[in-house]
């Protein structure tokens, strides 16, 4: 899950010259997300996006088009489905048995 805070200034002037839609469509493009909703967090513009990282280098292919264009703030953390919180049920049991 990633979170993204857009810096007020830079929305305010891509919204003004009329790019924000094309320019917050182009990454949706290009990263492809699970899911993205559009969000006000902490008073500012942000989204709330669901994106798979196949590994840790993925992340500036995320986060940079943000960075680029809105002066974002990025957050980052980790969310599993109900079908990968399954499959993790071996490491749970595994942790319970050492340290539960």
């Amino acid at each position: 899950m990633m979170k993204v805070l857009f810096d007020t200034a830079k929305a305010n002037e891509l919204a003004r010259d009329g790019e924000m839609e094309s320019t917050v469509k182009a990454i949706l493009e290009d990263a492809k997300p699970e899911a993205a909703y559009f969000v006000a967090e902490e008073g500012q513009r942000s989204a709330v996006l669901f994106v798979n990282f196949d590994q840790p280098s993925d992340l500036p292919r995320f986060a940079e088009p943000w960075f680029l264009a809105f002066g974002a703030t990025i957050t980052v953390q980790p969310a599993m489905t109900a079908e990968d919180l399954a499959g993790a049920a071996a490491g749970i049991e595994a942790a319970v048995r050492r340290f539960g």
